[in-house]
């Protein structure tokens, strides 16, 4: 059964609006001053303009490496979803905690903080770190500047586990993610003077043709990795705007669009090939007709994805917490990929809830959830105890 101050303490921190549009600073300061109240500093790091902050802590000896839990504490818009309870007040029923941010990920961090007072009370061997950060959801935007702060530190945290809702699953690897607009200019003239203009519609069209070839093709011929759902490479485009009316050859149009990719599949060459049929395919046809024609093609979040070796200590250690003797791999992204490659920080994904209800109308974590996300943060207890 899950001890009242988690389920306290996810109620809490369910209160806060820390959608990502919104600032997270009240949550923060309402972690920070639990923290100061228990005696453990933290630092923050701040977002440009100062509205949004990660929150960085450490329990123990600050000279040794330690363990670092990590969590993001934004949440997605609840605008447009039929909620059947106040999103941002936890509703209990048949078990289950209901609330914006119950499964993603806010209960894990309840937990995590729930426990302070247990790491606090034990002779610690190994320092337990504390990683809240913002606007994971838009691209994990707040915890880089986290990062950049840890690579300064003499002494970095020996593995992290990230929270996220994998239902205390072991995940060792997660796709990474780059985001590109593409941005087409055309040569606007009257429809029926069409071949004088240059439709940027059409070209932007083209180019989303290629980009699906390229997609039936990673599909047939991978790489693969059958530990995912989807086991290759995937390149979607979501979104494409242009054109004004009928009767004029638009000028412009939009595209954005991503690829999700395996680790063993070089995003570099990936983004190169687009680059390079737009440049030496599409453009030559559209200067044939006006040199001020073009594609501009922007990427504008690079996500790396996470590849931990199965036998990684790390990896281990986080499989005796869960009690368990598999893992898994899973196509979100998370901020483990981040820690792993920027920072080279041994990274797995592990918390309670189930990512399939995570961003949905209802939201939900179940209560058992929550009290196995317990035992493993007792078992840490025990692990990183002296006595």
């Amino acid at each position: 059964m899950a001890d009242l101050r988690s389920l306290d303490l996810i109620k809490t921190l369910i209160a806060f609006d820390t959608t990502s549009r919104e600032s997270n600073l009240e949550l923060i300061a309402f972690i920070q001053e639990y923290l100061t109240g228990h005696g453990v500093e933290s630092m923050l790091v701040h977002n440009e303009d100062g509205t949004k902050a990660n929150l960085y802590a450490t329990i123990g000896d600050q000279d040794k490496a330690g363990v670092m839990l990590s969590g993001h504490t934004d949440v997605v818009p609840v605008d447009g979803q039929a909620w059947d309870t106040d999103p941002f007040q936890v509703t209990e029923k048949d078990e289950k905690f209901y609330g914006r941010g119950t499964a993603d990920m806010k209960s894990f961090i309840a937990i995590a903080l729930a426990f302070v007072p247990e790491f606090l009370s034990r002779r610690l061997k190994t320092p337990i770190h504390l990683a809240f950060s913002y606007d994971e959801e838009v691209g994990c935007i707040g915890v880089r500047r986290l990062i950049d702060k840890l690579k300064e530190m003499p002494v970095k945290p020996a593995m992290c586990i990230v929270g996220e809702p994998t239902s205390m699953q072991v995940v060792t690897g997660h796709k990474g993610k780059r985001s590109f607009i593409a941005n087409v200019r055309g040569l606007e003239s009257h429809s029926a003077l069409a071949p004088l203009g240059v439709n940027a519609v059409e070209y932007a069209a083209e180019l989303i043709t290629y980009m699906k070839n390229m997609a039936r093709r990673i599909e047939a011929e991978g790489p693969f990795d059958e530990l995912y759902e989807i086991t290759h490479t995937t390149v979607h485009t979501g979104v494409i705007s242009g054109g004004v009316q009928l009767n004029i050859v638009p000028n412009a149009c939009r595209v954005e669009f991503e690829f999700r990719y395996l680790a063993n599949h070089d995003p570099d060459a990936l983004e190169a090939e687009i680059r390079e049929y737009a440049k030496d395919t599409l453009e030559p046809k559209m200067h044939a007709v006006s040199a001020e024609t073009g594609i501009d093609i922007e990427c504008y979040n690079d996500m790396p994805g996470l590849e931990m070796d199965p036998g990684e200590d790390v990896v281990a250690f986080v499989k005796a917490l869960a009690g368990r003797n598999d893992h898994a791999k899973v196509a979100f992204g998370t901020e483990a990929g981040l820690f792993h490659t920027r920072v080279q920080i041994p990274t797995v994904v592990c918390g309670p809830g189930d990512i399939a209800v995570a961003h949905k109308p209802n939201e939900f974590i179940p209560l058992d959830q929550i009290a196995k996300g317990e035992d493993f943060m007792r078992r840490l207890l025990e692990e990183v105890s002296a006595d």
